[in-house]
């Protein structure tokens, strides 16, 4: 393990049921593709089926741990009626994890909504709420022996801007209103759901991860007040409203965003600025929590692995910088294991460790992986 890190340090990736399993058409997604308002997700990389393979990828790379998530739509096809085959599969992934001694954190609602559920209006329906927390501790109480940190919801606010500002993705609407109503619902569902899963199970240690951004300003003060401004709006308000109802905090970092003259960065294949010192300073934002904190993603698209290596030392220094100044960071999960379906890019942006040949389901290990691993191993930066 790392000379610069604890022993109990969680190293490892992380991946989303839609954009790896494949086989899924009963969510919101799913339909949006069939009606050409996004790309079709299809077989994807076949995960579904080839988990335990991918496991040993990810065995191999000397992870000690992994985020992945549960696709709703498997779990619950119709409102109230639950599948107990696909409950034993997702038994079976984290028996599969606990087996190689890797340790499994679970997201129970990554982007996709089952159909009937987004048909009634999903989390905006006066219901919405109360029917994600009976989803959430129906699963926990199934799995829950063989996992114990659970996130609830990726990225709220994305999810929010991305349907109801930008209408990128589901249900593809533009009205600030909307967006801040889907935020205030999203609030709702967290609490909600941390009280249905503690109801049965106690000892559950549950978050959300949440996507902040690294605002900063030229030396102008309406742009240092318009970074004050973002801080908020972006990155805590949605935090300090769910307080009280998590047991750490899940950080999510890939964007920095200057108010003024701009810097000149070199840019990932989503037009992100590589800059690690941003990591840094959104890790220093959450200290007041006083919670333990986890990096759940980070991560860029980069096809053929040019800055990934430099990319992965450059944020861990900056992990293990903060972890100098107090800040409880316990653990730390590159964006991703696989290529994966990028949601409204498709299958256009490679986010993976491990390469995925899309016509044959080859998977190739990128040079990058070999780096994280030789960090993880012996603490080289």
């Amino acid at each position: 393990m790392s000379k610069h890190f604890p022993e109990n340090f969680l190293w490892g990736s992380a991946t989303a049921s839609y954009q790896v399993e494949g086989g899924i058409e009963n969510n919101d997604w799913a339909q949006g593709a069939r009606e050409g308002q996004v790309p079709v997700c299809g077989l994807s990389s076949d995960h579904y089926h080839r988990f335990e393979s991918d496991f040993d990828i990810v065995q191999s790379l000397g992870h000690n741990s992994h985020r992945f998530s549960i696709e709703w739509a498997r779990i619950e096809p119709e409102e109230g009626k639950f599948d107990e085959k696909e409950i034993e599969h997702y038994l079976k992934v984290l028996q599969a994890l606990n087996v190689r001694n890797i340790t499994p954190v679970v997201t129970l609602w990554h982007f996709t909504l089952p159909l009937w559920f987004y048909e009634k209006g999903g989390f905006m329906h006066k219901d919405g709420a109360r029917v994600f927390a009976r989803y959430c501790a129906y699963v926990v109480e199934k799995l829950g022996n063989e996992a114990n940190m659970w996130v609830t919801i990726n990225e709220p606010l994305i999810w929010a801007s991305q349907g109801f500002l930008k209408r990128n993705w589901p249900p593809y609407r533009r009205n600030f209103f909307s967006f801040l109503s889907a935020t205030s619902a999203l609030i709702r569902a967290h609490k909600l759901a941390y009280t249905a899963i503690k109801s049965v199970s106690a000892t559950a240690l549950v978050g959300i991860a949440k996507h902040n951004m690294y605002f900063y300003a030229d030396s102008f003060a309406w742009n240092r007040f318009a970074v004050k401004c973002m801080v908020w709006f972006w990155n805590i308000r949605f935090l300090d409203a769910i307080d009280q109802f998590q047991d750490f905090v899940g950080l999510n970092f890939y964007i920095t965003k200057k108010f003024g003259k701009k810097d000149t960065f070199i840019q990932t294949e989503m037009g992100w600025d590589i800059n690690p010192a941003g990591l840094y300073q959104c890790l220093l934002e959450l200290k007041k929590y006083k919670k333990p904190i986890y990096i759940l993603e980070n991560g860029l698209a980069d096809q053929y692995d040019v800055h990934r290596a430099v990319y992965v030392r450059g944020h861990i220094e900056s992990v293990k910088r903060a972890m100098k100044e107090g800040v409880d960071v316990r653990g730390y999960f590159h964006w991703s294991l696989l290529d994966n379906f990028e949601w409204s890019f498709g299958f256009s942006r490679r986010f993976g460790l491990v390469e995925i040949d899309y016509q044959t389901l080859e998977r190739t290990v990128r040079p990058s992986a070999h780096v994280y691993k030789e960090i993880i191993e012996k603490g080289i930066l």
